[in-house]
């Protein structure tokens, strides 16, 4: 089993309060079937993501992205000690390693995955499958130095003439350490909670699916019972909208740029 580079997402999962009901609205989605012995989505028998039954009906309906360690406990103190802190203590879960749920020093939770029997995310980066993450928040120097301390993140400042954007636009790309920073390497990036975000809006993270069709998605949701909380709209990355599904988790969809001979998927 591959070692991976700590700090680099390796899993994700939704805390539902009704499961059944989550299986038919990503099932249909992105295609997923399900481990009838696991709490796992697979994506042409890949594992993809997780949806687990919420048991605590005070815990929010949500996505969680997970990052690698090798040593979720010394991770935990390094997190304390950058400014961060901890939401549940390192914890085992059988195959699956150990877990744990921390939070950044804008609020933002992640988790964190020392791998067990299979490490995380059998498929990325293709349709159905997890393609990026973003950390939303509103104190962004605080949380760049903190995930430059804790996990290393080698960051680079978005060129915002060439994401089409105005001088205000302030987006980080992170690469993980010992690579080069650059669109190649980069698994992710920082975003600043603007006044165009509701005002109550905290400190979150943002979990991305690779689709076919950004607007088809957009669609499928709705008519799932889930709702278009951003719509589509074009970057040089493709085009990105965020949803909810219909238990009221968020997540965001990216369709990559096509090719000028490229077609549009037939569903």
């Amino acid at each position: 089993m591959a070692v991976r580079t700590e700090g680099t997402p390796c899993w994700v999962d939704a805390q539902l309060p009704d499961l059944e009901a989550g299986k038919r609205f990503y099932g249909e989605l992105f295609g997923w079937t399900f481990d009838p012995d696991r709490d796992e989505a697979l994506l042409d028998g890949r594992r993809a993501a997780g949806l687990v039954p919420k048991r605590d009906g005070r815990m929010p309906t949500t996505w969680t992205l997970y990052l690698a360690t090798q040593n979720a406990g010394t991770l935990s103190s390094r997190i304390k000690a950058a400014g961060g802190q901890m939401v549940m203590e390192p914890y085992p879960v059988g195959p699956f390693g150990v877990l744990a749920l921390a939070a950044d020093p804008g609020g933002a939770v992640f988790g964190l995955r020392q791998a067990g029997d299979d490490d995380g995310f059998a498929v990325t980066n293709e349709p159905g499958a997890f393609c990026w993450m973003e950390v939303y928040t509103r104190r962004p120097d605080a949380v760049d130095t903190f995930y430059a301390t804790v996990f290393g993140y080698l960051g680079r400042q978005a060129d915002a003439a060439e994401e089409g954007r105005d001088a205000s636009f302030d987006y980080r790309v992170w690469s993980p350490p010992g690579s080069r920073p650059g669109d190649d390497s980069a698994f992710g990036g920082r975003a600043v909670i603007t006044d165009d975000f509701p005002a109550e809006m905290p400190g979150h993270v943002l979990v991305y699916f690779a689709v076919h069709d950004c607007d088809e998605a957009c669609a499928v949701t709705e008519r799932l019972g889930g709702r278009v909380a951003t719509p589509p709209f074009d970057t040089p990355h493709g085009r990105i909208a965020v949803l909810h599904d219909n238990q009221g988790a968020r997540f965001a969809v990216l369709a990559e740029p096509r090719t000028p001979a490229e077609p549009a998927h037939e569903s």
